[in-house]
C-alpha cells in the first residue's frame, strides 16, 4: 500500500468537515450528470498555487470510496504532482502512451490503496504538451480509459496560463474550476470563465478554496 502524503484528508481523516466537504462535491457532481453524463471530467484552477492536485486527489479518493471505479490522470504535462501525493514511480504514464502512436494502448494504471482508484501518472514531460492533449492519440486515450472506469478525472494546468486545460476540457464531458479564496483575483477567474464558455466546455461548477469551516459545524461533522 502506498503511503498517501498529508493532504489527502479524505483518507487521513475521513470524518473532518474537509472530507465531508470532498464528498458533497462528488454528490453534487453526480447531480450535474442527471440530464448529460458526466463519464470524464477534467480539474483545473484559474493560476498556479490554487490547490487544484490536492482537491482533485480527494475527490478521486471520495468517488472510488462511493463505489465508483475510478482512474485518475495526471495530464499536467509541465508540473505534475500526483505521483508525488500518492508516492509513485513516474518512469512511466500518459507520455508513454505516445511513444508508438500506433500501438496498443496499454495505459500503466497503478494500486494506490484506495479500492476502486487507480492513477495515470504523467510519465516523462514533452516538449509539446498541448500538441500532445490536442492529438487524435489523446482521444484514443481517453476512450479507452472511458471503458475501463466509470469515471476518468484529469489534473490539468491552470486555464489562464497555458492553453492545455482548453485544449483537454473539449474531449471531456466537463471541467471543474477551482478558486482559490485569497489568492485567485477576480478577474482571472472571470477570464478563465469567459475563455471556457467561448469554447463551449461545459463548466459544472468551481470549487473555492481556502475558505475556513465554520466552528459551528464542527461537531455535526465529526459526530
Amino acid at each position: 500500500m502506498s503511503q498517501h502524503h498529508s493532504s489527502l484528508i479524505t483518507l487521513s481523516d475521513p470524518r473532518s468537515p474537509a472530507a465531508e466537504a470532498f464528498r458533497t462535491l462528488r454528490t453534487n457532481i453526480y447531480f450535474s450528470g442527471l440530464d448529460r453524463s458526466i463519464q470524464t471530467l477534467l480539474v483545473t484552477s484559474v493560476a498556479p498555487s490554487e490547490g487544484k492536485s490536492t482537491t482533485l486527489a480527494n475527490l478521486a479518493v471520495a468517488m472510488a470510496q462511493g463505489d465508483k471505479k475510478t482512474i485518475l490522470v495526471d495530464s499536467d504535462l509541465r508540473r505534475p504532482t500526483l505521483h508525488a501525493v500518492f508516492s509513485l514511480n513516474n518512469d512511466a504514464g500518459l507520455t508513454s502512451l505516445f511513444m508508438d502512436v500506433k500501438g496498443p494502448i496499454e495505459p500503466t494504471l497503478k494500486e494506490v490503496g484506495v479500492p476502486n482508484l487507480q492513477v495515470l501518472t504523467s510519465g516523462p514531460l514533452p516538449p509539446n504538451p498541448a500538441e500532445v492533449l490536442g492529438s487524435q492519440r489523446m482521444l484514443d486515450v481517453i476512450a479507452a480509459l472511458k471503458n475501463r472506469a466509470d469515471i476518468v478525472l484529469f489534473d490539468a494546468p491552470p486555464i489562464v496560463a497555458v492553453t492545455d486545460a482548453a485544449v483537454l476540457g473539449t474531449r471531456v464531458d466537463g471541467v471543474l474550476l477551482v478558486i482559490n479564496a485569497g489568492h485567485t483575483r477576480r478577474e482571472h477567474a472571470k477570464r478563465a470563465k469567459a475563455q471556457l464558455e467561448k469554447l463551449n466546455i461545459r463548466v459544472v461548477g468551481a470549487v473555492l478554496n481556502g475558505v475556513s469551516v465554520d466552528n459551528a459545524l464542527g461537531g455535526y461533522y465529526s459526530a
